[in-house]
């Protein structure tokens, strides 16, 4: 498989970040923050220059990882100012993939609204009456904004986003018939905290055409007492499963990047010394067998 990593976990110095990846072999640059600016808000001469960068190096971009529609609630509407503002994001996004020639554009979804369907009585007193048809009406646009641009979305499953399971991932993409252009980014740790089990549950969810792109970190959740761990890759509760959803790639031949997440550190703050900390182990369950 193609592996990557999320470069600002290791610094958002490009020219550094690509430095210790050619020290580990990683070949896939996914961008998120460089410099001192979130993607999307650089000028054309510094997406030039981080294009001449990565590609002097050799490291094709995966994909441009903005936060588009994170933050958003059920109370936003169509065309507000604040949708207004995340689709501007999103087209600016889309602009720099074609100058980075990157395949991929994430987008997020807003705030989590806890129960989104029910019955026999749920359906009344527990669910977010509206919610998740809310949620498909604010992502529409930017399916068409994609498809003119001809460029493929990637939604994330999200901490304390309405996508935030492999489930919900796929029900978005099949609400807005868009197979075509919006794919899964899929996030197990992050799906730990509503209990979908990473393997083989979350992995049968997106197989066959609904995958687009990994992240991979290990955690330790503990979600009735609201707490998160981030945990050395291999000691936390995703240990046992990273094994069979590499195996399950490589069988399916799943041809995206797999990017390491570093969002580790020991205590100190050091990302980069937590990012050496997990990468061998990375590297030994999903690179070459």
């Amino acid at each position: 498989m193609k592996l990557g990593v999320i470069c600002d976990g290791i610094s958002r110095d490009l020219t550094h970040a690509v430095d210790v990846m050619d020290e580990f072999g990683l070949t896939h640059a996914e961008l998120q923050f460089v410099w001192d600016k979130e993607v999307g808000d650089h000028s054309a001469s510094e997406i030039a220059e981080i294009d001449r960068i990565l590609r002097d190096r050799g490291k094709p971009v995966c994909c441009l990882s903005r936060h588009v529609f994170a933050g958003m609630t059920t109370a936003n509407e169509l065309g507000d100012s604040l949708h207004i503002k995340h689709m501007d994001a999103l087209r600016r996004v889309i602009d720099m993939a074609h100058v980075v020639g990157s395949p991929l554009v994430r987008i997020m979804t807003g705030k989590k609204e806890q129960i989104l369907w029910g019955s026999h009585g749920a359906e009344r007193w527990n669910v977010a009456q509206g919610a998740w048809d809310k949620t498909v009406e604010l992502i529409a646009p930017a399916i068409d904004v994609a498809r003119d641009a001809g460029v493929t979305l990637v939604v994330e499953t999200g901490n304390g986003t309405m996508v935030n399971s492999n489930y919900t991932a796929r029900r978005l993409i099949d609400d807005l018939g868009a197979r075509d252009v919006l794919q899964v980014l899929w996030d197990p740790g992050n799906n730990c905290w509503c209990h979908e089990r990473a393997f083989p549950e979350g992995y049968e969810e997106v197989k066959g055409g609904y995958l687009g792109h990994v992240h991979i970190k290990d955690v330790l959740v503990d979600t009735p007492r609201a707490t998160l761990e981030v945990r050395r890759m291999g000691e936390g509760q995703l240990a046992p499963f990273f094994a069979p959803i590499a195996q399950a790639l490589r069988q399916d031949g799943y041809d995206g990047v797999v990017s390491f997440e570093s969002v580790y550190h020991t205590g100190d703050g050091d990302f980069e010394a937590g990012f050496r900390l997990c990468i061998d182990h990375f590297k030994e369950i999903f690179g070459d067998p």
